[in-house]
């Protein structure tokens, strides 16, 4: 058994319309399909990032808050690469995002940083 590549990304948030703001408009992330699951109350976004994965937006009625910042079980982050991260950073702040100071990955001496999408969920940007 060999694994390819990551598939997609399921993302769920609390706040449907202003997640897939956030998702398509900030981000820039490309709408494959969307869905309404009536029985589930439920929204399922499919976005397309840069050709490549795909990241599933899910909206539930009342879904529980993200357990803790930074070090909470399950999923820390989500990274997208960069080409500049001084254009990214200046793009999101210009978008009101608070971005976190750029640090350096001290092994592969690369730049990086972290924002949130609008329930908190870590968001790392890493540049080429």
């Amino acid at each position: 058994m060999k694994l390819n590549k990551i598939h997609h990304i399921a993302v769920i948030c609390s706040n449907y319309e202003r997640s897939k703001d956030f998702y398509v408009r900030i981000l820039g992330l490309k709408p494959i399909s969307e869905i309404y699951r009536e029985e589930r109350d439920s929204f399922k976004l499919d976005l397309e990032v840069n050709g490549q994965y795909q990241i599933e937006l899910f909206s539930f009625p009342n879904p529980p808050a993200r357990p803790g910042y930074p070090e909470a079980a399950g999923l820390r982050h989500i990274a997208f690469e960069v080409d500049d991260m001084e254009e990214a950073v200046v793009y999101f702040e210009g978008h009101q995002i608070n971005v976190e100071a750029i640090r350096i990955d001290p092994v592969t001496n690369k730049k990086f940083t972290f924002f949130k999408d609008p329930d908190g969920l870590p968001i790392e940007l890493y540049e080429k």
